[in-house]
């Protein structure tokens, strides 16, 4: 099966993302229950369930991966269709979800979903529509497929605008790597991140980790998110980070702006890592 060349998905990225879920699978053997629901709480915290009708209703997970989430959110409701632009990483969540009764799977685009208009109540989309040629776009093609009153999560890569400059600064050197990177054979990608990850993110969050342990604020510093994640999930996100050839970052103000401008209100924010995750209603 091919993966797709156009309706809003560059076929380079969405095929480096199955080389990533076909390394990274995520299954109970390397991500533990325990960590995969502590992470979830972080994305979901601003859901809201409230607003599902009962038994959970019909939702979607655009750009599902390995299928991580859907693993949480499947027994919580009634149906959950997961699509992903790449066959290797659908087939990974089809194992990763052998044996959930209720869901769906699809091989398509944001920019094609294939489900009918207003026929969900609810959908969510997690780190997925900042790789995307066009994110308004992507956004403005769920919100047709949600009910009036249906609830949608999003979390796309912040702009670090609730960072002090220095901060921001040491992102733009490390996006210099990542456009390397991120060009270089896969075998080569990998090996690389494996290195960041090695020599990166493992310090940076054993130091963070150290900090609160001494009761010291540690929020400003680098990697701090990691500071009570395995090495497992640095690996993963190292590769996510310094591995995928199309990345876009955004305020909340632009973020606020594209919910709003596609019909969604309501809309907040979650103001705890990771940012920016937002919620809005359709409208």
């Amino acid at each position: 099966m091919e993966i797709a060349t156009e309706n809003n998905v560059d076929a380079k990225v969405a095929r480096g993302f199955g080389d990533e879920w076909s390394k990274f699978r995520q299954d109970q053997t390397n991500l533990a229950q325990g960590e995969r629901e502590t992470i979830f709480a972080n994305y979901f915290r601003i859901f809201p369930w409230d607003l599902l009708p009962h038994g959970g209703g019909t939702g979607a997970d655009i750009g599902c991966g390995t299928g991580r989430w859907a693993k949480v959110v499947a027994p919580r409701v009634a149906h959950l269709h997961l699509l992903d632009a790449s066959p290797d990483a659908l087939a990974v969540a089809r194992e990763n979800l052998a044996n959930a009764p209720n869901v769906s799977f699809h091989v398509g685009s944001v920019g094609a979903i294939p489900l009918p208009d207003r026929s969900l109540d609810f959908a969510f989309s997690l780190g997925v529509l900042h790789h995307v040629p066009d994110t308004l776009g992507a956004i403005r093609a769920i919100a047709e497929k949600l009910k009036p009153g249906a609830p949608f999560l999003v979390y796309l890569y912040y702009a670090f605008d609730n960072r002090p400059v220095w901060y921001r600064t040491l992102w733009t050197l490390s996006n210099f790597v990542r456009i390397v990177v991120s060009r270089l054979p896969r075998w080569m990608r990998s090996v690389i991140s494996e290195i960041i990850a090695a020599t990166v993110y493992w310090p940076l969050a054993r130091a963070s980790a150290l900090l609160s342990r001494l009761q010291i604020p540690n929020r400003s510093f680098p990697l701090s998110w990691y500071a009570d994640k395995s090495f497992y999930v640095m690996r993963t996100d190292a590769y996510d980070r310094f591995c995928t050839r199309l990345e876009k970052r955004f305020t909340r103000t632009q973020i606020n702006e594209m919910l709003t401008q596609v019909g969604f209100k309501q809309i907040r924010f979650s103001d705890t890592p990771p940012f920016w995750c937002a919620v809005g209603i359709k409208s």
